[in-house]
């Protein structure tokens, strides 16, 4: 325990990392707050005039648990937890409330919002001129059928979702009409990439503060290659190229710091397909020396000082007198 300035984390369930971040947030001097990531509440307290009225400028606060978040000198965001619509649209909106009061978040609302959504990430990239899969996301039965024929062999994924668990590889016009009517009776957004022969294996880079921290190669049995789904990680020295697509997908999405996965087409050139701004590193920390999580506990510290430098009072210089002349 320490009497340093707190650090909220924000996880549910996530032993190790929390452990990991903890201990890195101890060594720079800060306290770590474990957070219940299901358990945020709002609360807005009008002042009221003697008559009774409603003045604004009341109390208000968000909290985790028993903890009121803005008393925290940054909040990391490791985990929020699958829900209802309702939930997740509140959890999110509650970050934003005390992100726009001004306190640091890693990473913020809008960069997790953006990676969350898949199609949201695709179109980022591509505007950002980061090269990606083509990808189709509509509503209809009709429109993703069509676009499963348009393109012959593609994989469905989640549009919410990670860790690589139920993406479907469809390649046969029955397959797909099963797979989309069955989709279509629970009302999911059909998002649909073109596969990419990539033989056995993918790429993983932790990007941290504009920089590659950490890279590894991933490698499974067939095209799937999450850790999730079986695959091994084994340490990868990334090519300046490599360096340099991953900081720039980091950036697309707005992320502090990111899990950012790249193909390596059989066709030639590097595709990203995935940029995780919650991303998890246990596997990959098992392929590098470098402590990922003191990375991340040393861009807490920037985003810490950096606010602070923010709300310093501007002092002006002393106008001197001109001398007579």
């Amino acid at each position: 325990m320490t009497d340093g300035p707190r650090v909220g984390i924000l996880a549910t369930g996530d032993r190790w990392h929390v452990q990991a971040l903890s201990a890195a947030l101890k060594r720079l001097g800060f306290e770590a707050i474990p957070l219940p990531a299901a358990r945020l509440s709002g609360r807005v307290d009008p002042y009221r005039s003697a008559g009774g009225r409603p003045t604004g400028g009341g109390p208000r606060s968000v909290r985790a648990g028993d903890v009121d978040l803005e008393s925290l000198a940054a909040l990391l965001v490791r985990y929020i937890p699958p829900g209802s619509l309702d939930q997740i649209v509140f959890r999110v909106d509650a970050l934003h409330a005390i992100h726009d009061a001004g306190l640091p978040l890693v990473n913020s609302p809008r960069a997790i919002e953006r990676t969350v959504d898949k199609f949201w990430t695709s179109r980022l990239l591509h505007e950002a001129g980061v090269p990606t899969p083509r990808t189709v996301a509509v509503e209809s039965f009709d429109d993703a059928l069509e676009a499963f024929c348009e393109m012959g062999d593609v994989l469905v994924k989640p549009l919410l979702g990670s860790g690589g668990r139920g993406i479907v590889r469809v390649t046969d016009e029955d397959l797909a009409y099963r797979v989309f009517r069955a989709l279509d009776m629970q009302r999911s957004v059909f998002y649909i990439q073109e596969f990419v022969p990539h033989g056995r294996s993918d790429l993983r880079f932790l990007v941290a503060g504009g920089r590659v921290v950490a890279a590894a190669r991933r490698a499974g049995d067939g095209w799937k290659t999450n850790v999730a789904a079986g695959a091994e990680m084994r340490l990868h020295r990334p090519a300046p190229e490599e360096e340099e697509l991953s900081v720039r997908a980091a950036r697309a999405v707005g992320a502090d710091y990111a899990g950012v996965d790249i193909l390596e087409s059989d066709r030639g050139g590097r595709l990203v397909v995935e940029v995780n701004g919650i991303p998890g590193w246990r596997a990959l920390q098992g392929t590098t020396s470098v402590d990922v999580a003191s990375e991340v506990a040393h861009l807490v510290r920037e985003r810490i000082a950096a606010r602070r430098a923010e709300a310093r009072p501007v002092r002006c210089a002393r106008r001197r007198a001109a001398a007579p002349g």
